[in-house]
């Protein structure tokens, strides 16, 4: 087993899309429109569609520009090899960084926060492993 998507509700597909791929540089890998059923989904990710890298799915439901951010729901992480440049960066393109890159309280790894249009908190991990990896470099 392993871990395929996470699916986010968002307020605006277009403005969502923009924010994954421009501020945190993932690809779009498919978009989709169900009329029938008054939705359209948008597939996100760095690993070009491979299938060994988990996915985010953006779903619009058709007139629902936004939703209350529940108190369960807590934050999706990102490996990044250098997460103040990752926040410089991010800044630069006009994303939200809500908590400055450095160590985290009573510990050693350095971690930043950013959060989405629709206020979806994303941590950014700085991992020597993430290196070779894709987005945010």
């Amino acid at each position: 087993m392993r871990i395929l998507h996470t699916m986010l509700r968002v307020g605006n597909l277009d403005r969502s899309i923009d924010f994954y791929t421009q501020v945190l540089g993932m690809q779009l890998l498919r978009r989709s429109e169900n009329p029938e059923y008054k939705y359209s989904l948008a597939f996100l990710g760095y690993g070009g569609g491979n299938p060994d890298q988990a996915e985010i799915e953006l779903t619009y439901n058709w007139g629902t520009e936004q939703y209350e951010m529940g108190t369960a729901y807590g934050h999706i992480a990102l490996g990044v090899p250098d997460a103040y440049a990752a926040c410089e960066k991010i800044k630069a393109s006009g994303g939200n960084v809500t908590r400055e890159a450095g160590p985290v309280k009573g510990g050693t790894t350095v971690i930043a926060f950013v959060t989405d249009p629709d206020g979806y908190k994303i941590e950014l991990i700085q991992r020597s492993e993430d290196s070779a990896g894709q987005g945010l470099r």
